[in-house]
């Protein structure tokens, strides 16, 4: 091989050699990254923190091994979760010679006794990162496992070992794991545990498996609502106590029910249920999987779902209602109250907060379970599969019942104006408002940009020349002669003023979308003041937004941020970027991003941030909204002048939110 391949680059080269190549070893890299571990460093991801300690010793219960977990809450923001399981090993590690099994958990990713099922058939914990990313976040950690009739305990700050593993003495009444921690200021900032939702976790845990006792204690000093500061919790008819619990004294369509549990084939785990019709109110799904909370459901949920469908459609079948045909998994589904719990082994989530299931294998297995009891649930009690039939068909009415009203509406705002619709208008392929939005753009460079960015199933694009007119000081026969005025009319198609009418409106939002400079500020105001005097009732409704785009792009090796305006762009460089030479990147204007960009920041509904733009309800308020956009917008320069110098003390040194 040439000696030239490593040959030193060129003086004119900027540096990039091994040098540059930056390896990260133990836990550093949760410090650098959170969000790839706990989803972020909000109050979410720091109870994330709680949850990944009490799922390890739920886990030692549902394997049988322990029946008791306390939490406790402190001052300082202190959280001890024990429980009376097998406790950590404390002996040799044979693959990290001179460190115990505790340490080599406590300080590496990917450890644990949770990967080929030796140590638990089913568990929460999958990658073994969860108890090592809390040591790596928390400023004191302190691990005591009573193990033998001894008890061990190591203390750890940040992820790293203060000292070695002790034998602190005889424990002849102990047994299990107790893990305290602090979570770092660092990394949340000055974030506190909430005992409520602490307490609501505790408590959702001990319903998930009848057989475990949670006891709850949280220092007084700390409750400021009505939570407990002590309680003993155990449920020993699981998910069935928590549903009546839930449910209350509200009428059900049907007085027992839908509840049960059934082990799966060869051992493969189990699944446990209950579903209730409540007759008057809205329901709630609560979705679990080894006694973790998947709140954006997955596979299980898709297994209940299909189970209830085809069961219900059977049935109705069964006592000759041809309509059962058409019911759908909404129809059964929409407004009960379910809870569904699955254990199964080696879970697939959809990242490591673990809101998703994704096992192809646990609809399957949940479907086949829940299907015969529900086949029996409804057949064995012919009034009561009857009464849940007439129940679901009326749900299925009023589905259709929408959906011909909303086709109707669509129709109606479009017939005779398909071909009528602005010719600069790039519209989006549902007929359906619900879901749908338009942005308003200004000019066609960005418009392009918007149009290759956008999702063509919701998403329309109508891009605005400059400035459009200030409906506030022109009166009606010139608003009406504005082309890009009449373009947006014609668009949204719900009139104005008096006739302005939001159930004739094709989207459901309407974005503002202009540059983050003076000028796209100056273009939002006269839209925003356009839609207050000519189409208020849109506004009132919540349908006008404006969207955020960001003014800067900051780069630092590999990693990009994007700074809103210049007081964003300074707290990135003192926090994010702080002592890096930082690349800042100007946009002047949206169409300078390219679609990958501008869907990233501004568009895409999982990534961008939307500002709703409201009016107050109270025809008072309503009043001086007019009378300041008056002000402002009106045709008399002297009231403008007189604001600024009546505000201008108000707005210096401090920023305030529109």
């Amino acid at each position: 091989m040439s000696d030239d391949l490593f040959a030193a680059p060129s003086s004119a080269t900027p540096t990039y050699d091994a040098s540059t190549i930056e390896v990260l070893e133990g836990l550093e890299p949760v410090r650098r990254r959170p969000g790839m571990y706990i989803g972020g460093t909000d109050e979410r991801a720091l109870h994330h923190l709680a949850s990944e300690v009490l799922d390890n010793s739920m886990d030692e219960a549902v394997a049988g091994h322990a029946s008791r977990i306390e939490v406790t809450l402190e001052t300082g923001n202190r959280l001890t979760i024990t429980d009376n399981g097998r406790g950590i090993p404390v002996d040799e590690h044979p693959k990290f010679p001179g460190k115990s099994a505790l340490e080599v958990i406590l300080t590496t990713l990917h450890s644990g006794g949770k990967f080929e099922g030796k140590a638990y058939a089913t568990s929460g914990g999958l990658h073994g990162v969860g108890i090592s990313v809390v040591n790596a976040l928390s400023t004191s950690t302190v691990v005591e496992v009573a193990l033998n009739k001894q008890l061990f305990r190591q203390s750890f700050a940040r992820g790293l070992p203060d000292g070695p593993l002790d034998r602190v003495g005889a424990a002849p009444n102990r047994r299990g794991t107790s893990v305290a921690f602090t979570p770092d200021t660092e990394i949340f900032g000055e974030q506190k545990f909430k005992p409520a939702r602490l307490h609501r976790l505790a408590r959702s845990k001990a319903y998930l498996f009848a057989g475990v006792e949670i006891r709850w204690k949280c220092d007084p000093a700390l409750i400021s609502d009505d939570t407990p500061a002590e309680a003993v919790f155990q449920f020993p008819g699981g998910l069935a106590d928590h549903l009546k619990e839930q449910v209350g004294d509200r009428e059900c369509a049907t007085s027992a029910f839908f509840a049960g549990s059934q082990d799966f084939p060869d051992g493969a785990g189990r699944v446990e249920w209950a579903v209730a019709w409540p007759l008057w109110s809205d329901g709630s799904y609560s979705w679990y999987c080894n006694t973790i909370p998947t709140p954006d459901g997955g596979t299980h949920e898709a297994g209940l779902r299909a189970a209830l469908v085809k069961g219900i459609r059977a049935f109705g079948d069964l006592v000759g209602q041809k309509k059962a045909k058409d019911i759908t998994a909404d129809d059964i589904m929409t407004s009960s109250e379910i809870m569904l719990s699955v254990f199964i082994r080696e879970p697939q989530f959809q990242s490591q907060t673990k809101d998703r299931l994704t096992s192809p294998e646990a609809a399957r297995l949940v479907e086949n379970a829940v299907r015969d009891h529900f086949d029996h649930y409804l057949t064995d009690h012919m009034d009561r599969g009857k009464a849940l039939l007439a129940y679901v068909l009326d749900r299925m009415d009023e589905r259709l019942k929408r959906k011909q009203e909303k086709e109707v509406k669509r129709k109606t705002a479009t017939s005779g104006r398909k071909l009528r619709l602005p010719g600069k208008l790039t519209d989006c392929s549902n007929d359906d408002p619900e879901g749908s939005e338009i942005f308003l753009v200004e000019g066609d460079s960005a418009g392009g940009s918007a149009k290759q960015a956008r999702d063509r199933k919701t998403q329309a694009i109508l891009p605005l020349r400059g400035k459009i007119l200030n409906v506030a000081s022109a009166n009606n026969a010139k608003i009406l002669a504005n082309q890009e005025i009449a373009d947006m009319i014609l668009a949204l198609g719900c009139g104005t003023r008096k006739d302005c009418n939001p159930a004739n409106l094709r989207y459901e939002r309407i974005v503002i979308m202009t540059d983050a400079d003076v000028d796209g500020a100056h273009i939002a105001t006269l839209l925003m003041t356009f839609f207050f005097q000519e189409m208020a009732e849109l506004v009132r409704k919540g349908h006008l937004y404006l969207a955020q785009p960001p003014l800067y792009r900051l780069t630092a090796g590999g990693k990009s941020l994007y700074a809103k305006d210049d007081a964003h762009r300074e707290q990135l460089m003192a926090t994010e970027f702080k002592g890096k030479k930082v690349d800042v990147s100007r946009f002047k204007g949206l169409g300078e991003m390219n679609p990958m960009q501008l869907r990233e920041t501004t568009m895409d509904p999982k990534t961008r941030g939307l500002i709703r733009i409201t009016l107050p309800d109270d025809v008072e308020d309503r009043q001086q909204v007019r009378e300041l956009v008056d002000r402002l917008m009106g045709t008399n320069p002297a009231h403008r002048f007189a604001f600024i110098q009546e505000n201008a003390a108000t707005v210096d040194g401090e920023a305030i939110d529109a």
